[in-house]
Formats: C-alpha cells, sequence, structure tokens
C-alpha cells in the first residue's frame, strides 16, 4: 500500500538521518511514524504488509526485551512507531512490538538497511 507524500522537503537517503528499513526489495525510511521511500521527484508513503513475516497476531507470551515491564508503547514512548497493515507498532531490537492490553505482541522482525 502507498500513496504520494505531497510538499516533502526532506530528501531521504543513506545519510538522512533516518532508520532506513527493507521492505519489499528497495529501502524506506522511517520518518515521523511514516514509511517514506523516494521514488523521483516524489516520496512514497508505505506500510508494512501483515503477512508470514510480519504477523498480527496476538502472542502473549513474548519477552518484551528492549524495556522495561511497565513501559508502554505510544506517542513520545522512544520507539520509533512503524505502520503495519492497519494498525501501528514500535520498534524494538529489531522486531514490530504491538501494545495489546497487559501485553506486548511480536508482530515479527525488520530488517534494517
Amino acid at each position: 500500500m502507498s500513496h504520494t507524500h505531497d510538499d516533502h522537503p526532506h530528501a531521504h537517503g543513506p545519510d538522512c538521518g533516518h532508520i532506513a528499513i527493507e521492505h519489499n526489495g528497495h529501502v524506506d525510511y522511517l520518518h515521523d511514524g511514516h514509511l517514506h521511500h523516494p521514488k523521483g521527484d516524489v516520496v512514497e508513503e508505505h506500510t508494512l504488509p501483515v503477512d508470514g513475516n510480519n504477523p498480527a497476531t496476538c502472542t502473549p507470551a513474548h519477552d518484551c526485551a528492549g524495556h522495561d515491564s511497565g513501559h508502554e508503547h505510544g506517542p513520545g514512548c522512544g520507539h520509533p512507531a512503524v505502520p503495519h497493515g492497519d494498525h501501528v507498532d514500535y520498534l524494538v531490537d529489531g522486531h514490530l512490538h504491538h501494545p495489546h492490553g497487559d501485553h506486548c505482541d511480536n508482530h515479527g522482525p525488520v530488517a534494517l538497511a
């Protein structure tokens, strides 16, 4: 899924300072909770698909290494937000955490570029 991000003055690339994520055979840049993909003169907004690599299942036994047990994911939590399917996950130690009730679900690994 993608659409064009209008009026984006920042040029994404290997030294732009944003987290680079490999996605569908290309590199996207994580910028303010969006996956930006530079494509010519435009920037497309992408979303990681829900699939076998990044499922959207409940995993209540997931050990949330990478943060304290009382940590709650959300805006300003300190972990980058990543669009995943129809929701937002948070990047923690190379994988997607999804807040779900009293635990975090593991929505799979992310390949950093």
